[in-house]
C-alpha cells in the first residue's frame, strides 16, 4: 500500500512565519537605507532642535496633504479670488491714486486761480490735464496778480 504523503499543519505554519519574517527583515532594512529629508538634516540632526517640532511639522504636513486631498474645490476657489484681487490691485490702486490727485488739483484751482467763467467739466479737465503733466493751469491767470 502506498501510503499518501501527508503535509503536517505545523510546518506549513513554521515556513509561512519563516517568510513573513524574512520579508519584514528585507523591509526594515529598506526603511534604514532611506535617507533622511535635507531639511530634516539640516533642522534636527545639525543644529539639534527638539524632537516634539518634528512632530509637529510631520502631523501639520499630513492634515496640509489631506485637506487638499479632501477640499481640492474649495482651495482652488480660494486660490481664484486671490489671484483676481492680486491681478486687479494695481489697477485700483492706479484709479484712486489719480482720484486723489484730481481732488487736491482741483482744490489748488479753485483756491488760486480765478475760476469765475470756468464751469465744472472745464475744472475737471484742468484738474485731470495737471496730474497728467499738462501746464494749461499755468495759462490761468493767478488771483493775485
Amino acid at each position: 500500500m502506498n501510503k499518501k504523503e501527508k503535509s503536517n499543519p505545523k510546518e506549513l505554519r513554521n515556513q509561512n512565519f519563516e517568510a513573513k519574517k524574512m520579508n519584514t527583515s528585507s523591509n526594515s532594512n529598506k526603511k534604514k537605507d532611506k535617507n533622511l529629508p535635507w531639511w530634516v538634516e539640516i533642522l534636527f540632526v545639525q543644529i539639534g532642535l527638539p524632537d516634539k517640532f518634528l512632530i509637529k511639522i510631520l502631523n501639520a504636513k499630513k492634515k496640509s496633504k489631506e485637506l487638499i486631498k479632501n477640499d481640492k474645490k474649495a482651495l482652488l476657489i480660494f486660490l481664484f479670488i486671490i489671484t483676481t484681487l492680486a491681478y486687479f490691485y494695481p489697477v485700483i490702486k492706479h484709479a484712486k491714486s489719480k482720484l486723489d490727485c484730481e481732488a487736491i488739483a482741483k482744490d489748488y484751482i479753485i483756491k488760486n486761480k480765478n475760476v469765475t467763467g470756468i464751469n465744472k467739466r472745464q475744472l475737471k479737465m484742468l484738474s485731470t490735464n495737471f496730474c497728467y503733466g499738462g501746464e494749461e493751469i499755468y495759462e490761468i491767470k493767478n488771483l493775485k496778480n
